[in-house]
């Protein structure tokens, strides 16, 4: 019964994610805190599911491949602290791990993950540079979006969404670093939703509710980045009925996207990202 339970929970797991593809893995480990370790590291909702075990040090990777790959899971796994065969986990996260976690570093790698945090400043930039570049089209149908709004003109608000779609599924994810791709896989499919919600409306009251959310989704994924300019982070206290909103701007100068000319410098900013 325990067998038939298992399998049923793993085909209705697979069942969420689209072009599965199932490999398995090596991953160096102890105990049942590196399975929670790994297994989370690894696994994103309806995209990715990592299934450790602590006995034999396999895993089974189950991943639409479509939009990730076993390279991007094992390299999360690596800078959570585990080897696999394929990634050697950076020494500052494998130290950071439990002691009972500090398994035998056995692993006979192919390719050594880069540990970001441990080159020299100006490799640091030029990288983080260019995942800003893959990014800017997505930045910048957002600013657009926010500035129709702020003129309250629905029209253009629907065209510049349609230029953000395209912006989205445009981005080249293999190029983004990898806490970068982390965080736009996490926000990608909210960020199509509300994006298309805004396209396919003309109405700047549901727009303008959408615009909400989307900024939220682009406000997680531009503090992973250095933006090309300073980002001015937002806040509307009367928006969304009174509890207040959020939104990015280029200019620290409040032009307010919910209200347009009717408040137009009602906020403030309450964080600079650079």
């Amino acid at each position: 019964m325990m067998a038939i339970v298992v399998l049923l929970s793993i085909a209705v797991s697979n069942a969420q994610i689209k072009n599965v593809i199932t490999d398995t893995v090596k991953i160096f480990g102890n105990c049942g805190m590196c399975e929670t370790a790994i297994e989370k590291a690894g696994s994103i909702d309806k995209i990715a599911k990592v299934d450790w075990n602590k006995d034999t040090s396999m895993a089974t990777l189950t991943y639409d491949a479509k939009q990730t790959n076993q390279d991007e899971i094992l390299k999360r796994i690596a800078l959570a602290g585990y080897d696999s065969e394929k990634f050697l986990a950076p020494d500052k996260a494998y130290l950071k791990l439990p002691s009972c976690c500090h398994y035998e570093r056995e692993a006979k790698v192919t390719a050594k993950l880069e540990d970001h945090k441990m080159e020299n400043s100006n490799t640091i930039i030029a990288t983080k540079t260019q995942v800003t570049n893959q990014l800017q089209p997505v930045f910048d149908s957002y600013f657009e979006i926010k500035d129709a709004l702020v003129k309250g003109d629905g029209n253009s608000a629907s065209v510049k969404a349609k230029a953000l779609l395209t912006a989205i599924n445009n981005m080249e994810m293999d190029k983004l670093e990898d806490n970068t791709h982390v965080v736009w896989m996490k926000v990608l499919n909210e960020l199509k939703e509300h994006s298309e919600h805004i396209a396919d409306t003309k109405d700047i009251v549901q727009q303008r509710d959408h615009f909400m959310d989307l900024s939220k989704e682009i406000y997680e994924l531009i503090k992973v980045s250095i933006p090309e300019t300073p980002t001015y982070y937002q806040f509307c206290p009367m928006a969304n009925d009174g509890k207040g909103a959020n939104w990015l701007s280029k200019e620290n100068a409040i032009k307010n996207p919910y209200y347009g000319a009717q408040m137009l410098t009602c906020g403030k900013t309450v964080e600079t990202i650079k």
